[in-house]
């Protein structure tokens, strides 16, 4: 019987809006939110056309429930997209469970739901039972030689520890989910006890098919009527030619202002000299001795090439030696897999091969995209800040993934995309672009990206996890209409803003520092950290300082330590989650840190009374995808500035404003210490109407007298 066939409903079918009563009603104090209702009218009418959706739901709007009530009237499966675990794991330990419940009265059942996740996040018992006490010196291939014996014995004889953990673990859990696995080990163990798609033989090869913890997983999946994943997997599910995911008819991406980012990574590639040494290593049984010292000698020709390079894009070609060293990679890897051959079904050791295989593949297809050049890519070199010796790798990327989104996210489903930032300057333009929703639908994928898709899908066969059937799910819909009067062509959409149930003008001030000077070097300026300090001291602590470099938020808990009597909490000093956990316990307590704070943060309440910005979230100028998109825009006739990096800062200010108001008992300040969201014309204005509407100022006496009555309370 056909899966979707299996879970239609008979009789009168629930709407989406009592699902949606249901579930609000289970909640303790939960009433209706006219957002959040909305909301799930809107997906409701996008299940019913078929046209795509962009929603943007303030924070407090409870965008969860609203998506999730609208998705149970779905026959077959949906899928929730999320960027962070924080979320995945909201949506699977509480929202769902807690949904599931409430509406098993009114569906007459109760709703299942599922997590997928990357085939590497699950224990993989081939790999555990291969491992051996010679193998940690194959994850410890970066340590460097001047570290001695001592450390070397210290990490080999942890790692052995955190290995036999992992083999008690396997007798006993049930789905071999590396998030389960209290207390966890670390990424290198890891690795030893996990197996990545491109290196599975698949599940009819492996001897521990019928056991395997990812291919259960995927078989839940199927069978759920909620499958919760991640943004990462969905981008390798497309490039792949949608064989992961199970087919579904409803795609929900959550947190969607991510999403372009994480397709980029999924379609980003690199050299490294140690990875092409570790691959040598791996093959080198399966290899003569001339193939093997041929992997070696691309590895150290890779080394000196990327020695000689300075870092950052590369505009005017690969430079010799590197491109010297992608023809020797080449040309040693393909003579390397043609010496191993095809995996035969009396392999001895079948999965060992297939991984040597695979870590080849992907080296030779990596040599091959950067020697191609092709226009519609980016290639830089990366070195470690700061060190003389640590990574050097040799990367690159696609230009855009606009092209690609527009052939592969929207094709055979309906896609609703909601986050709390979708509008920059109050218009949702720019991110529906950057989703591919105005692009050409029929544009051809560059050859680079192709070749992505084809290693992608080859990844994916050679795990065995081709989804059955194929062509258009059984009652797929048509994408709705090209939009009206703006010549695209791409897929029909509409968009929403449902608001925010929080009155932001009541609630906090948005106050700009227009009296600072134009920021200009990196770190604190001087002016900047004194007008940090007035306004930490008003209100003593219960500060989030989110700064725009790792040496501006030293700078700034140097300062406010001496001059203060204030506990200052600095990211990277400890786990980050064990840092909030202080900052929400010590009111006299700050917190400072970089980029990952700006979103990666929920303190509500008083523990975070204010929320201070050093200068506005540009990219860095060496930021080589920016970089490049911004020149692309420039030799087309634009300004890539305004296109590229006025977007990105208001995405990450919104962000980072957003940290502040998290419910509706909520009261700050949110201070800029940049005076060009002030006086900058044109794109000020544009940042400023990205942000929620704040009570606004640029007087420092009335931020601090806020401050200092909200320090009294």
């Amino acid at each position: 019987m056909p899966f979707a066939k299996k879970r239609r409903r008979s009789g009168s079918r629930t709407s989406a809006d009592e699902l949606l009563a249901a579930a609000v009603g289970a909640v303790p104090g939960g009433k209706p939110r006219p957002g959040q209702q909305a909301m799930t009218t809107a997906i409701a009418q996008s299940i019913s056309t078929g046209e795509h959706l962009l929603v943007q739901a303030g924070t407090g709007t409870g965008k969860s429930l609203a998506y999730l009530a609208p998705a149970l009237t779905v026959d077959g499966p949906v899928v929730i997209s999320t960027a962070t675990l924080a979320l995945q794991s909201q949506l699977v330990d509480h929202d769902l469970p807690r949904l599931a419940d409430a509406v098993k009265p009114l569906l007459g059942r109760r709703p299942t739901f599922a997590v997928l996740k990357g085939r590497h996040h699950y224990l993989c018992l081939a790999r555990l039972d291969a491992s051996t006490e010679a193998e940690p010196t194959d994850t410890l291939f970066d340590e460097p030689a001047s570290s001695g014996g001592t450390r070397w014995l210290a990490a080999a004889g942890r790692m052995g520890k955190q290995m036999q953990r992992l083999r008690d673990w396997a007798e006993e859990t049930t789905t071999g989910d590396r998030d389960e696995l209290d207390p966890g080990v670390d990424d290198q163990t890891w690795r030893l006890a996990s197996m990545p798609a491109r290196e599975c033989v698949g599940a009819a090869r492996c001897p521990f098919g019928d056991e395997c913890f990812a291919e259960a997983s995927r078989a839940r999946a199927r069978e759920a009527d909620i499958v919760v994943t991640n943004h990462s997997l969905l981008a390798i599910d497309m490039l792949a030619g949608r064989q992961i995911v199970p087919p579904h008819k409803l795609l929900v991406v959550d947190e969607a202002h991510e999403l372009a980012d994480r397709v980029s990574a999924a379609a980003q590639a690199e050299l490294v000299p140690e990875l092409i040494d570790r691959a040598a290593r791996r093959a080198r049984p399966l290899l003569s001795p001339e193939a093997a010292e041929a992997l070696a000698e691309a590895g150290d020709a890779l080394s000196v090439g990327l020695a000689e390079a300075p870092a950052g894009r590369i505009t005017a070609g690969l430079p010799g030696p590197l491109r010297q060293a992608c023809t020797l990679l080449d040309s040693a890897t393909r003579q390397a897999l043609d010496a191993i051959g095809d995996i035969r079904s009396d392999d001895p050791d079948p999965v060992r091969k297939q991984q040597a295989k695979a870590v080849l593949d992907e080296l030779s297809d990596t040599a091959q995209r950067l020697l191609t050049e092709d226009e519609h890519d980016v290639a830089w070199v990366e070195k470690a800040e700061g060190a003389a010796s640590g990574r050097r790798a040799l990367v690159v990327a696609p230009l855009s993934v606009a092209g690609t989104l527009a052939t592969h996210l929207y094709d055979e489903r309906t896609v609703v995309a909601t986050s709390a930032t979708l509008t920059l300057g109050g218009r949702f333009d720019t991110v529906a672009r950057a989703l591919g929703l105005e692009a050409p639908a029929a544009s051809p994928p560059s050859p680079a990206a192709a070749a992505v898709a084809d290693r992608a899908a080859r990844d994916v066969r050679s795990a065995g996890a081709a989804r059955s059937g194929s062509g258009t799910p059984d009652g797929a819909r048509p994408a709705g209409k090209p939009l009206s009067g703006d010549g695209a062509s791409g897929p029909g959409w509409h968009s929403l803003d449902v608001g925010s149930p929080f009155d932001y003008g009541k609630q906090g001030i948005l106050y700009v520092a227009a009296h600072l000077p134009r920021p200009a070097a990196s770190g604190l300026p001087a002016a900047a950290g004194e007008e940090l300090l007035g306004l930490v001291g008003a209100l003593g602590g219960r500060t989030l300082g989110l700064f725009s470099s790792r040496r501006a938020a030293q700078q700034a808990a140097e300062l406010v330590r001496a001059r203060t009597e204030l506990t200052v909490l600095l990211q990277g000093d400890e786990s980050l989650p064990l840092l909030v956990r202080r900052f929400r316990e010590d009111r006299s307590s700050c917190l400072f840190g970089v980029l990952s704070l700006w979103q990666g943060v929920d303190v509500p309440g008083d523990a975070c009374q204010l929320v201070v910005i050093d200068r506005l979230p540009f990219p860095r100028p060496d930021e080589p995808l920016a970089a490049a998109r911004s020149a692309a825009v420039d030799a087309a006739g634009g300004s890539g500035f305004s296109a590229v990096s006025v977007p990105i800062a208001a995405i990450r200010l919104a962000q980072g404003v957003g940290r502040l108001i998290r419910s509706t008992a909520d009261r700050g300040v949110v201070a800029v210490l940049d005076s060009r969201l002030e006086t900058a014309r044109g794109y000020g204005a544009f940042l400023r109407r990205s942000l929620p509407p704040f009570w606004y100022t640029t007087r420092p006496e009335v931020a601090r007298g806020a401050l200092e009555r909200l320090g009294r309370d």
